[in-house]
C-alpha cells in the first residue's frame, strides 16, 4: 500500500473515531468502542504506519486547538500518547511538535491542562532517551527486576459471582489466560531489549535477525543483555542533561556484542531471506489477577500478598494474625525512644558502665547518634490521615521514574509498588467495593502498613444483565456508568460501550486451540483504560446509623455510595413497645415521618429545617441527576401523601417532593416499621428500622489519634472534638481518562 493510500485509511479510522464522541445515529453506535482498537491493531500488525499515524493525531490536535473544539482534546492526546509508547521510528520534529502542544495546553482550564502536564512529561523523557517509557511500563507490569527501576503493578480484577454470570467469568478468565501464557518473563525481556535497540539504532536495526539471536540465546544471556541495556537507558534518562551521543554509542556496542560485526552490519546470517516487513516488537498486557470477590476483607489481603515476598506468603485464617513480617518495622519509625529501665540507683548498673569509651572509638560514635532510653513518645501523623496520603495524585513513576506525588511518607521507606483495582459488575458491586475501602481505609490507621509503600488505583467497567439497554432495571443498576459517561465522554465512547461486548464473548463456545493467534478485544480495551485512565472522580461515602425496634438490638452502622431505600412495612411495633404516635393521627397509605436535615445551599451555610408528613417511601440519591448539580451532596426523593377531603368523604393522592441535603435523620412517628436497602444490593437490607440517620463519612482516625486525646486538657478536647467534626470526609476515587469534564 502507497504511503497516500496508508494516510487516508488511518484518517478515515481517526474521524470515524471522533464522530463517535458525539454520535447519536444507531449506524455508528453499533461500533463504539471499536474505532480506537482498530486503529491502534492497524499501527500494531504494522509498525512502519506510527509516524503517518503520529501526524494526523497531531494535525487533529492542531485543528482542535484552532477551533477550539476541546472535547476532542483528551481523546486525542491519549491515542497519541498510546501509540508513541509503542512506537519507534518517530521524527524528532514530531516529538517537539507534540511537546509544544502539550505545553500551549497548559493554559486552558482542568482537566486540558492535567492531561496535557502528564503528557508533556512522559514526552520530555521520551523525546530525550526513546523507548523509556516502552522498558519502563514492561518492566512494571510484569514484576520484572531491575534495581535502576524497582517499581513493580499488578493489575487486580473482582468480580462477583452472585452478580455476573459463570459465562462471563470463565470467558474473561479464559481471555486473559490466552493472552499471558506467550508473556513469560523471557519474552518479556526480548521484547524490551529489542524495542530499546530498535528505538535506538533506527533503520541501522536488523529487527529480523535481533529477534532471531533474543529468541535462540538461553536464559543466562538474555537475562545479562537485558540488565545491560535496562542499565544503559536508566543511567542515561537519570542524568540532568543526557548525551544522544553517548547513549548511542553505547547501544551500538550492546547490538554489536549481541549479534557479531558481521551480522550487525548485514543484518543477515547466511541463507536468510529478506523479509517484505520488519516484525514488530509486541506491547504485551499486563499481568492480570482475576479473583472472584467472596470476602470484604480479600482486598486488604490480596494487597498484602502483593507486597510481600513470595517466600513470606502464609495466610492464616484470622486475618488478625497474618504474618506481617517485613511490615513492622513501620511502625516502629513512628517511635523516638523506647521505655526506660534504669532504676537510677549508680549501684544497679554493670560493670564497667560508668566508664566512658575512648572519643575515637566506635562505642563513643554510636553513643553520640543514639538518644537515651526515656518514656516512650509517638510523632504523630496527621497528614497519615488525609485521602491523598492513600491515593495520592496519580503516580508517574511508571512513565518517568519518579514517583511524583507519591513520595516517602516515612523516612527510608518508598512507594514502589501500584495495585490497579478493577471492579465489574454494576452500581451493587460498586457499593461492595466502597465497603472495602472503607475496612480497608480503617484498617489501615491501625496498622500503617500497606500507605508507605503502595499506590492504589480504582477502576471501573460496567457489566450489567444482558436486559434492554432501555429497561428501568437496566437503567437503575447502571446510575454511576451513566454519571461517568457524562463526566468523561471518552469514558462513555471507551468503557460504557464495552458491556454488550462482554456478554457477547461469553456466548461464543470456547477455542482450545491456543496456537491460533487472536485479538482479545476486551482484555486490549482493560490494559488501555488501566494504563491510561489516570484521572480520578471522586466519590463521596456516606455512613448510615439504624436504629431498630427491639430495644435490646445494638445500633447498627454501614455505609453506601449510590443509594439508599426507604420502604414501609406492613408490621407495626410491638405492643409492650413505647411509640411516639401522636394523638388524633390518621391512619392512611404510608407512614408517619418526622425528618430533620441540614439543607444544601449555595452559600454553604447550614441551615436545618424540621419537618413532619406522611409518606409511602423514599429514596436519598448520592449521585446527581444532571450535570449541573453538585455530586457531594444528597438528593431526597420523597412520595408524600396529601390528604384532602370533599363530599365523597377523605381521598389521599401522591405527590413526589425533591431536594437537596448535606446529611438528614428521618424517624417512624407511628406504628410503622421501615426497611433500609442499601446500594440496590438485597443483601444488604436492614428490617424493623424506626429511626435512622445519614451523614458523610469521615476519614477513618487512627488508635494513635484516640489514645492522644485521653491526655489533653478540657480544652484541649474541645478543639480536638472541633477539629474531629471538620474532619475531611472519605472519598473513593474512580479513575477515568479526563475526570470531570465541564
Amino acid at each position: 500500500m502507497e504511503s497516500s493510500d496508508v494516510e487516508l485509511d488511518l484518517q478515515r479510522s481517526v474521524h470515524a473515531m471522533l464522530r463517535e464522541l458525539c454520535a447519536q445515529a444507531p449506524a455508528l453506535q453499533k461500533y463504539q468502542g471499536m474505532w480506537r482498537w482498530s486503529l491502534h491493531k492497524k499501527v500494531d500488525r504494522d509498525p512502519g504506519k506510527s509516524p503517518a499515524l503520529v501526524r494526523i493525531l497531531l494535525r487533529e490536535l492542531e485543528k482542535a486547538e484552532r477551533e477550539d473544539v476541546r472535547h476532542v482534546i483528551i481523546p486525542l492526546l491519549h491515542t497519541l500518547m498510546y501509540v508513541l509508547t509503542k512506537a519507534t521510528g518517530i521524527t524528532e520534529e514530531l516529538y517537539r511538535r507534540t511537546y509544544t502542544f502539550c505545553m500551549r495546553s497548559l493554559t486552558l482550564p482542568a482537566p486540558y491542562c492535567t492531561v496535557a502536564l502528564d503528557c508533556a512529561i512522559r514526552l520530555k523523557t521520551e523525546k530525550a532517551i526513546p523507548g523509556t517509557l516502552y522498558q519502563r511500563l514492561i518492566i512494571a507490569e510484569q514484576n520484572l527486576r531491575s534495581e535502576l527501576y524497582p517499581y513493580q503493578e499488578r493489575v487486580f480484577l473482582f468480580v462477583d459471582p452472585e452478580l455476573i454470570s459463570p459465562s462471563v467469568c470463565s470467558a474473561l478468565l479464559l481471555e486473559i489466560e490466552a493472552a499471558q501464557v506467550q508473556q513469560t518473563p523471557e519474552a518479556c525481556m526480548r521484547h524490551v531489549v529489542s524495542h530499546a535497540l530498535q528505538a535506538a539504532l533506527g533503520e541501522a536495526c536488523h529487527t529480523g535477525a535481533l529477534q532471531r539471536k533474543l529468541q535462540a540465546s538461553p536464559r543466562r544471556t538474555l537475562e545479562r543483555y537485558f540488565h545491560t541495556v535496562v542499565t544503559a537507558v536508566e543511567q542515561m534518562a537519570s542524568e540532568p542533561s543526557p548525551s544522544p551521543e553517548g547513549h548511542l554509542r553505547r547501544l551500538q556496542e550492546i547490538y554489536r556484542s549481541l549479534l557479531g560485526p558481521a551480522v550487525a552490519s548485514t543484518g543477515r546470517c547466511s541463507g536468510d531471506s529478506v523479509p517484505d516487513r520488519p516484525p514488530s516488537t509486541p506491547l504485551p498486557s499486563p499481568h492480570i489477577t482475576f479473583r472472584l470477590w467472596t470476602d470484604e476483607e480479600q482486598l486488604w489481603k490480596e494487597l498484602v500478598f502483593f507486597l510481600k515476598p513470595q517466600s513470606q506468603l502464609h495466610l492464616s485464617a484470622d486475618l488478625d494474625a497474618l504474618d506481617l513480617q517485613g511490615f513492622l518495622p513501620d511502625r516502629e519509625l513512628a517511635r523516638v525512644s523506647m521505655l526506660s529501665t534504669d532504676s537510677g540507683i549508680e549501684r544497679d548498673l554493670p560493670p564497667g558502665a560508668h566508664e566512658l569509651p575512648a572519643p575515637s572509638s566506635p562505642e563513643m560514635e554510636h553513643t553520640a547518634l543514639q538518644r537515651k532510653g526515656g518514656i516512650k513518645k509517638r510523632v504523630w501523623l496527621p497528614d497519615i490521615l488525609m485521602p491523598s496520603s492513600w491515593d495520592g495524585p496519580p503516580g508517574l513513576h511508571q512513565r518517568t521514574g519518579r514517583p511524583s506525588g507519591d513520595g516517602e511518607l516515612l523516612p527510608g521507606v518508598s512507594r514502589l509498588h501500584t495495585a490497579r483495582v478493577l471492579v465489574l459488575g454494576d452500581d451493587r458491586m460498586l457499593g461492595r467495593l466502597a465497603r472495602a475501602y472503607h475496612i480497608l481505609r480503617k484498617r489501615e490507621m491501625q496498622t500503617f502498613c500497606l500507605t508507605p509503600r503502595l499506590s492504589l488505583q480504582l477502576y471501573y467497567v460496567p457489566v450489567l444483565t444482558p436486559e434492554k439497554p432501555t429497561s428501568s432495571r437496566h437503567l437503575e443498576l447502571g446510575e454511576l456508568a451513566a454519571f461517568l459517561g457524562r463526566a468523561d465522554p471518552w469514558y462513555e465512547s471507551t468503557i460504557n460501550t464495552l458491556c454488550p461486548a462482554i456478554h457477547k464473548l461469553a456466548e461464543m463456545p470456547p477455542s482450545l486451540d491456543t496456537s491460533r493467534t487472536v485479538d482479545p478485544f476486551i482484555l486490549d480495551v482493560i490494559t488501555y483504560y488501566v494504563r491510561m485512565g489516570t484521572q480520578p472522580i471522586y466519590f463521596q461515602i456516606y455512613t448510615v446509623k439504624i436504629f431498630f425496634s427491639d430495644l435490646s438490638q445494638d445500633p447498627a452502622e454501614d455505609i453506601f455510595l449510590t443509594e439508599l431505600k426507604v420502604k414501609i412495612q406492613d408490621s407495626k411495633f410491638p405492643k409492650d413497645c413505647s411509640s411516639p404516635r401522636k394523638r388524633g393521627m390518621a391512619e392512611g397509605p404510608g407512614a408517619e415521618l418526622s425528618l430533620c436535615y441540614q439543607k444544601a445551599l449555595l452559600s454553604q451555610r447550614t441551615q436545618e429545617v424540621t419537618v413532619s408528613l406522611r409518606a409511602t417511601g423514599l429514596v436519598v440519591k448520592a449521585l446527581p441527576a444532571s450535570d449541573t448539580e453538585d455530586h457531594m451532596c444528597l438528593r431526597v426523593n420523597l412520595t408524600e401523601v396529601v390528604k384532602s377531603s370533599n363530599l365523597a368523604g377523605r381521598s389521599f393522592s401522591m405527590v413526589t417532593n425533591t431536594f437537596r441535603t448535606a446529611s438528614i435523620r428521618i424517624q417512624s412517628q407511628d406504628q410503622k416499621l421501615l426497611t433500609l436497602l442499601l446500594d440496590k444490593d438485597h443483601r444488604r437490607t436492614f428490617r424493623d428500622v424506626v429511626r435512622f440517620e445519614v451523614a458523610p463519612c469521615p476519614e477513618p482516625c487512627s488508635g494513635a489519634q484516640k489514645s492522644k486525646a485521653l491526655w489533653l486538657s478540657s480544652q484541649q478536647q474541645k478543639e480536638t472534638e472541633r477539629t474531629k467534626a471538620e474532619l475531611k470526609p472519605l472519598l473513593m476515587p474512580i479513575n477515568t481518562f479526563s475526570g470531570i469534564v465541564q
